[in-house]
Parts: C-alpha cells; structure tokens; sequence
C-alpha cells in the first residue's frame, strides 16, 4: 500500500485537484484530504517516497509515540495490571507489521485519536476535537469513537454547548478539504467519505464463514448497521449515563440537571472522577463499531488493539478470573495472524468479540437499589453502659 499512497499523493504534488484524478496501484484514493497533506510530507522526506527504510524509520517512531500515548491513558485509568503491557508491547506480530513493514495510514489516524483522547482526560475539549477531526481526516474509521464523544460532549455541556465543539470538527474538514472542495465538490466528498463501499471478500478476517453473496449482500449490510445502532442505544441508556435522569436531560446545560447518582461500589467506580467515563465510553463506542463492521481487514487490527486491555480489565476482576482475559487476548491476537482467513479463525473472532461484549454489560452493571431495614419487632436492647 506504500506504493499506492505515493502514486496518489504524487498527483497532488504533480497539481491535480480533482480527487477522482487522484490514483494508485490498487485503486482510487479514498481517504480525506488530511490524509493527503501528512503522506505528501512523507512523500518529500523520503526522496519522492524511494526511501523506504527512512519510512520505516518514521513508523517505528510513530509507533512508540503510539504506545507512550496509550500508556499515559492507561497510567490515568489505572486499571489494568503491569504484566498485561508486555502483550501490548512484545507480543503482536501483526501490529509490528503493520506499523513499520506495510506503512499503513491507520497506524496514523490512531496516533492522533489516542493524543486528542489524552487531551479529553485533561479537560482540553477544543484541542481534543480539533484533533479527533484531524484523526477523522486521515482516516473515517475514527468515526467509530464519533458516537461517544457526542455523549461525553452532551455529557459535559449539554446541546448549546457542545456546538461550537462539533463545529470545530466540522470547519477543520472543510479546511482541509477546501483545495479539492472548490475543484470538484461532489468528487470529493463522493471518494473521501464513501460510506456505501464494497470490500472484497478475500481480504475478510470477520466473515470469512459466509458464503460472498452474503457478505456482498445489501441487507446484510444493513443489518450490521442496525446492530452496530442497537448497541450504541443500548450502552448509551444504559452503560454510559449513570444519572437517574432521562438520557434527555444531557440536552440541558449541566447546571440545570439533577445531579443523582448511584451509591459508590465496585460496579459504578469507573465513573468516579470522570477520567474512566471518558475512556469507557470513547473505547466501548469504537468496540461496538468493530464487532458490527461489514468487512475488518489484516490492517484493521490496529482500530482497536490498543483499547483491548482496558475493556477486558474495566471490570471487577477476581484473581482467577485473569488467566480467561489473557486467553481472550491471545485467542484474538491468533485470529488475526491466521492468513488467509479460515472459518475457525473468523468464527473465533466473533466468539471473542462477543465474550468483551457481554463482559462489558454484566461487568459495568448498575447496582441494585439497596432494600430498606425492615423495622425489628422486638424492642431493642439497651447496653449497661447506656443506662
């Protein structure tokens, strides 16, 4: 794909505006303008993208950059152990790969959601969304985390004040987007930000148990679609506001909300502080995307790998329930080095995916509402000391 993304870049170099002008050797660019300008620069660092062990010089770079991001994250949520983090590190061939051996964009879109996420724990939500867009315009997988942040926004608020928020990620794509925007318009937007586009079956690490027609079939997609809406609705009302309240009273501002909230136990805890709110509901919002995607392919891993170890260890953990969570992930991990794609790993995949799931429901459970003491029928025993 490296060479794909120089031979698009390289027409924009060359001065061509019209996006659908905009090619490679595996086809259209189909990535919005941020990608464009940040490849361009790769582009001209590497001698006109001939350099390709500078690039993955570059890549291993981003790639600690990546994981010095995500462990700030983790070291802020403080919930899972230390020993989870030589997976993160050691123990993933296809991450390695596809940061510093295939060059993909994904590993960039990433980077910069993970940093606008750190800038969200330090209550900087300007710079976070003018990042998170930035991440969006690299690559629209980011749009994943797009229904959690629009909570955590209401959340934080409410309707009035979370505006000129989404109109800082909306002015930042229109920004970037303006060279091409004032060339050919409905080009750009059509290529950049194609949401109906066909994937091709024998990339598939997701399905690979469904015969193509099914995969390629249109219902099926929108059934997808409306799983992936379910849940959100679901986590949303239920998972994520943990108020009393309806789930309309975020349209208020935060000042004019009845501020209940459940008693302090094991279950809520991860909304004490806020910091494991935001991390909860930006990951399970872009895990929710991933179990429901039409099509995940081998580069795709790295939408959620990251993320994986806080799902799994969000919840109460009992000691010997941490030998399962370190399976899951290593069952996962082998799911997706399995190439080409078989219907056991593709089948395994969403077995493991469906196990986080239901781990996340049961384990972020609200409390039952404690019963009132009954009043004690015999009179009560005053001590000596009393008297």
């Amino acid at each position: 794909d490296w060479k794909a993304y120089m031979e698009e870049v390289e027409g924009f170099a060359n001065g061509t505006l019209d996006y659908t002008q905009l090619k490679g050797d595996t086809g259209p660019l189909v990535y919005p303008a941020g990608f464009v300008y940040i490849f361009l620069g790769l582009y001209y660092a590497t001698g006109r993208g001939t350099d390709i062990r500078l690039a993955q010089y570059l890549f291993a770079g981003l790639y600690l950059l990546n994981l010095l991001l995500v462990f700030r994250i983790y070291c802020r949520t403080n919930k899972v152990p230390p020993y989870v983090f030589f997976f993160m590190c050691c123990a993933s061939y296809r991450i390695h790969s596809i940061f510093v051996l295939r060059l993909f964009n994904d590993p960039v879109a990433m980077a910069i959601l993970f940093l606008a996420i750190n800038l969200f724990l330090e209550e900087h939500w300007s710079w976070g969304c003018f990042l998170f867009s930035l991440a969006v315009s690299v690559k629209m997988n980011i749009l994943l985390f797009a229904p959690g942040l629009l909570f955590l926004l209401l959340q934080r608020f409410g309707l009035l004040g979370c505006i000129p928020k989404l109109c800082i990620c909306a002015l930042l794509q229109v920004v970037l987007g303006l060279p091409f925007l004032l060339v050919n318009p409905v080009g750009y937007l059509t290529r950049s930000f194609d949401l109906g586009r066909q994937f091709q079956f024998k990339w598939t690490v997701n399905w690979r148990f469904l015969p193509e027609e099914v995969f390629q079939n249109r219902a099926f997609h929108a059934t997808l679609l409306l799983a992936h809406l379910a849940g959100l609705g679901l986590f949303a009302l239920h998972r994520w506001h943990r108020s009393k309240e309806s789930i309309l009273a975020l349209l208020k501002d935060p000042a004019e909300r009845k501020h209940t909230s459940p008693p302090l136990t094991v279950n809520n805890i991860l909304w004490q502080g806020g910091q494991q709110g935001i991390v909860f509901v930006l990951f399970s919002s872009n895990f929710l995307g991933v179990c429901c995607s039409r099509s995940l392919h081998y580069q795709f891993y790295v939408w959620y790998f990251h993320t994986l170890p806080y799902l799994l260890w969000c919840t109460p953990t009992t000691k010997l329930a941490h030998m399962p969570k370190v399976l899951l992930l290593g069952v996962i991990e082998l799911c997706w080095n399995t190439y080409p794609s078989t219907v056991c790993s593709s089948l395994s995949l969403h077995i493991c995916h469906g196990l986080v799931l239901l781990q996340l429901w049961y384990g972020t459970a609200p409390p039952p509402a404690p019963h009132p003491p009954q009043p004690s029928r015999r009179p009560a025993v005053i001590s000596k000391k009393a008297q």
